[in-house]
């Protein structure tokens, strides 16, 4: 089932211009309140003058082309430098005068009660429990659980399939990886660096890195699950 485009009475340029720029592009394109009218980066990364039809700008020069009187901005990077990078552009982006909006998935279930800041990006079939709170410039990529009375602190990154049970904290900067899952009532330093399928069970501290357990490679043979004549 499609989803039905919505009105679209706000006016969004998307800072950056790589995947997550043209993802977001999709999502505000079809499945919010806003028509993207161009894309930003620093002009020491500008390659390019249009990206899906539309104009590519130096960010420096945003004012010039999209007035942050009737344009707001959403900053499309992921978690490069523990999310550091994207952290900065908002710094600039709002030094610039622009609101910084937000993508909530209408095929997310997100209770009423939920707070969220500003450049926040919320996927698909994310759940997000009653009093939880997210910071600013926080990404909730599709497929997570976020428990009640959960507190995810600002310029964090949340991969898919990730569990965050209930009363957990979790520190600023920090990125969860892949199918990770934090029990309850657990805090979460910052900047973590949780990788794919770890398990928390205890608090953590600030600046620390939990990596899945080592995979020895094991050969497969198909003689070992089907007989061979």
């Amino acid at each position: 089932m499609s989803l039905a485009t919505p009105e679209k009475d706000k006016l969004l340029v998307i800072v950056g211009d790589a995947a997550f720029a043209e993802i977001a592009y999709e999502y505000f394109t079809y499945d919010s309140p806003y028509q993207v009218v161009g894309f930003a980066v620093e002009r020491a990364y500008l390659k390019r003058d249009s990206l899906l039809g539309l104009p590519v700008i130096a960010m420096e020069d945003m004012e010039q082309h999209f007035p942050p009187a009737t344009h707001q901005a959403f900053v499309a990077l992921t978690y490069a430098k523990l999310n550091r990078v994207r952290a900065r552009l908002c710094e600039v982006a709002r030094a610039k005068g622009y609101m910084l909006a937000n993508y909530v998935s209408s095929r997310a279930f997100v209770w009423r009660n939920v707070t969220l800041g500003d450049n926040v990006f919320i996927f698909e079939d994310n759940t997000v429990q009653p009093f939880v709170k997210l910071g600013s410039n926080v990404i909730l990529w599709s497929g997570n659980h976020i428990g009640h009375h959960s507190i995810i602190a600002d310029h964090c990154f949340i991969s898919s399939h990730v569990v965050v049970s209930g009363f957990c904290n979790v520190g600023e900067y920090t990125f969860i990886g892949v199918n990770a899952a934090i029990a309850n009532n657990i805090n979460i330093g910052s900047d973590n660096f949780i990788g794919f399928g770890v398990r928390v069970a205890k608090d953590t501290a600030d600046d620390a890195v939990f990596l899945p357990e080592p995979e020895e490679p094991r050969k497969a043979s198909a003689k070992r699950f089907c007989k061979v004549e």
